[in-house]
């Protein structure tokens, strides 16, 4: 079977460097990917750069911080990039479409659908979808922040075999190399273990990006989990990405987990926008953890937000912990009324919804983490960049 990819790319190396521009930039990232639809092997491209765009088109000398006007230069700014990958894949016999979208996009299970539906068909045609936030319409709460993030889930609505992350540095360090004499090159990350281990190497983005190296071990932690293979790969010299392709093993790998989430359960995993939270007793915990059972009102001692019935919601230990996430059958005010009580309590008030809180089929837990690392929170999946 041929390979299939996900390729991103940031805004700090769309704005070339070393006298290389955007334009350069992109019709050396077309003819690479056109190369791989030669060899039969399907790609679909993330890119950032609306916003960059926008901004020199305008003349601003730096990106803005406000919503309104982040969303104004991303609408300048998008028509031009889609112009530029447009020429530079149609130059290879190519075409390109694109495709717009937003975190609440894939946190419904009925548009995440649609969009695998309109992904998977686009590939099938022979077509490199061209996959961006669409910054003019987000909303603070509907960001990815962070095209890493979008990159990752967008590899497992297409069910990728490997995603590729071309960054500004030659690989994951032990360290910040800017800072840190000791760092050492990091070839490849075996297992979840090790790549929460190193949660901490590097943050922060560029001045131009939203991203950083944490995003980034985000985005493999979503795709590895998935059985999706993670390349980190430097971006600026266009010989590393065909070395990438060909086979070779620049910069960084990340392997996949030897037993993935699939299916709904990836996207419960990683898709959903939780709404509030519900703190479990140890007997609730135990019966998720241990036996895989659905989550009873019964084990349930706090509930926190506000929500609807079937929207998201973390699932924490009395300290905190998280344990997974999932549907919850009841909305925030109905599950207040009767948390603590008994399945047949329940049911007198609500019928057959409230037999299950969170059923385990609409849950997934969250893999325990080593040593002193926190538990995943919503905007662990998806950071909000500076």
């Amino acid at each position: 079977m041929p390979m299939r990819r996900v390729i991103k790319v940031g805004t700090s190396l769309l704005r070339g460097s070393g006298g290389r521009g955007t334009e350069a930039v992109i019709a050396d990232l077309a003819a690479s990917l056109s190369g791989l639809w030669q060899r039969g092997e399907p790609v679909a491209l993330v890119t950032s750069g609306a916003v960059g765009l926008g901004c020199h088109a305008l003349g601003h000398g730096q990106r803005p911080t406000e919503l309104e006007a982040l969303q104004a230069a991303a609408a300048v700014g998008q028509g031009r990039l889609m112009a530029l990958y447009d020429q530079a894949f149609a130059a290879h016999g190519r075409c390109v479409a694109q495709v717009l979208l937003t975190r609440g996009d894939l946190a419904s299970r009925r548009r995440y659908q649609n969009a695998c539906r309109t992904l998977q068909q686009l590939l099938a045609w022979g077509v490199t979808p061209v996959i961006n936030e669409n910054d003019t319409l987000a909303t603070d709460e509907l960001r990815f922040g962070d095209n890493d993030t979008l990159s990752a889930l967008v590899a497992v609505a297409i069910g990728a075999d490997e995603l590729v992350l071309l960054t500004d540095i030659d690989s994951l360090y032990s360290g910040d190399p800017r800072s840190d004499a000791e760092a050492r090159p990091i070839r490849e990350v075996g297992s979840l273990a090790e790549l929460e281990a190193l949660a901490g190497v590097a943050k922060g983005g560029g001045r131009w990006g939203t991203g950083g190296m944490t995003t980034k071990l985000t985005a493999a932690r979503i795709a590895t989990a998935s059985g999706i293979q993670v390349r980190l790969a430097d971006g600026r010299d266009p010989a590393v990405l065909e070395a990438l392709l060909a086979g070779g093993s620049p910069g960084t790998l990340f392997r996949p987990s030897p037993s993935p989430l699939e299916g709904r359960k990836g996207w419960l995993a990683h898709a959903l926008l939780p709404k509030g939270s519900l703190r479990l007793d140890a007997g609730a915990e135990r019966a998720l953890v241990e036996r895989g059972a659905s989550l009873l009102a019964v084990g349930v001692r706090l509930v926190e937000g506000s929500f609807n019935r079937r929207d998201a919601v973390r699932l924490l230990s009395l300290d905190g912990r998280e344990l997974g996430r999932g549907l919850c059958a009841l909305s925030s005010e109905e599950l207040r009324a009767v948390m603590g009580r008994s399945s047949a309590e329940v049911r007198q008030s609500y019928g057959p919804v409230g037999g299950a809180v969170v059923h385990r089929d609409h849950l997934v837990l969250t893999p325990p983490l080593p040593g002193k690392l926190t538990p995943l929170h919503p905007d662990h999946f998806f950071h909000q960049g500076a």
